[in-house]
């Protein structure tokens, strides 16, 4: 347990950021999963309809450090092989 006043407003400070980072990363994960079940059920045409949000969701995920540049874009390549590939 932190005993100087600093050491526990930075253990405050990680409490709340490690809960917005995984509200952050489960909001992603959902995004992803909800995408990929479009490919899987070849609903084709909603999952074009899709794709953006999927892709802003990745760019707002580095944008909020969550992610790296590189992963995102890997992500997003692998993504629109995955839906070019399908349909």
């Amino acid at each position: 347990m932190p005993i100087t006043k600093s050491a526990k407003k930075a253990l405050r400070k990680s409490i709340k950021n490690r809960e917005r980072n995984l509200g952050r990363k489960a909001a992603l994960s959902k995004v992803l999963k909800n995408f990929s079940a479009l490919v899987k059920t070849k609903k084709i045409s909603e999952a074009k309809n899709y794709f953006p949000t999927t892709q802003k969701a990745l760019d707002k995920a580095t944008k909020q450090g969550l992610l790296k540049a590189n992963t995102s874009s890997r992500k997003k390549s692998k993504l629109a092989k995955l839906l070019n590939k399908n349909s």
